[in-house]
């Protein structure tokens, strides 16, 4: 018979190791959605209705012959279908979380209500990843999908930093969480902004900073940039994306920043010293300038896809940073939990 500590340090490791897997499948997401391989098999679940692209090689040969330079090749097929491989594994670990967190829910000493929402999560976010193929790269379904991701990453960090063990976090500290419930939420906006720019294909759309096309305030379409029913690079008249809009969705990303910046950067200022937050709150910092860079690198060296991946992962960083500050302020005063 398994004892209550063995069970708990089960559970831990599969936490963790789920925790990380999802960090990896966003940043491989971020990968596909890149190096446009979110149509590399233009079906669901399956690649041409066979379970890996070997089988499906005839079908990407005549894509290939018919569209040389078009969505499908085998390169693409694999990175798709390599996400999906990692998702259904994600899947499948959140579930043995989720049964483990019902049988052993007194030996935990917590509620399996967390781990039920993730497992529902994970379903929604399934879900909006085989509508991304089924609608082909429709933006709003894909920026709803980067963001549910975002939010799975964030609930599996929760759940991860309930199981890790800190200095306790003085009381008076707690007067910071509203400011990080808002900094987080602020900072799901601009995740909102950042995806509807990579699945608009508007990274490129301002060439220069800090002013765009050399104005403050270039030409902008936004009623066009953000119509949110439409098909990938065409309006909802059916008429093609102009410039004018592309700039709008960049500028606005590009300028909600500032706020996402300047309240998490006084954040982590202020708490890069309170026991308990203090190695958080500095990565917090580094992450913001890690994101700056990168920002700036992809507009200067034109989108090169390392750079563009790590500006994803910059983003999913600042989410698992912003998560675990706001758990620890929640504690504030509570002696840490010291996890077997």
């Amino acid at each position: 018979m398994t004892s209550p500590s063995r069970s708990h340090a089960r559970y831990r490791k599969l936490v963790f190791l789920t925790w990380f897997l999802t960090l990896d499948l966003i940043m491989f997401g971020a990968f596909v959605r890149l190096t446009d391989s979110g149509l590399g098999c233009p079906d669901w679940p399956g690649c041409y209705g066979h379970l890996s692209p070997l089988g499906a090689s005839a079908h990407i040969e005549r894509a290939l012959e018919a569209m040389p330079y078009g969505p499908v090749s085998v390169g693409k097929a694999w990175i798709e279908m390599v996400h999906r491989y990692i998702g259904m594994i994600l899947g499948m670990l959140i579930i043995g979380i989720t049964v483990m967190a019902w049988r052993h829910r007194r030996i935990l000493g917590q509620t399996p209500r967390l781990a039920t929402v993730i497992l529902v999560a994970v379903c929604v976010q399934g879900a909006f990843g085989a509508w991304t193929v089924t609608h082909r790269l429709m933006p709003l379904v894909v920026t709803t999908h980067l963001v549910l991701g975002m939010g799975l990453l964030a609930l599996m960090t929760w759940l991860a930093a309930r199981e890790k063990a800190h200095a306790p976090v003085p009381a008076d500290a707690a007067r910071w969480r509203p400011w990080m419930i808002l900094g987080l939420g602020i900072l799901f906006v601009q995740l909102a902004l950042g995806g509807w720019v990579s699945t608009n294909y508007a990274a490129l759309a301002c060439m220069d900073f800090p002013t765009c096309h050399g104005q403050w305030l270039p030409p902008m379409d936004f009623h066009g940039g953000y119509s949110l029913v439409r098909g990938l690079g065409h309006l909802p008249s059916g008429e093609m994306i102009s410039q004018e809009a592309l700039t709008a969705i960049h500028w606005t990303h590009r300028n909600f920043a500032i706020a996402v910046f300047a309240l998490l950067g006084v954040l982590g200022w202020r708490l890069r010293a309170v026991p308990g937050l203090a190695g958080p709150a500095r990565l917090l910092l580094a992450l913001l300038a890690l994101q700056l860079l990168t920002g700036l690198t992809t507009i200067f060296f034109q989108w090169p896809l390392l750079i563009a991946v790590l500006h994803n992962g910059g983003a999913a960083g600042l989410v698992l940073v912003g998560v675990t500050m706001l758990l620890r302020l929640s504690q504030a005063g509570k002696p840490s939990r010291i996890a077997p």
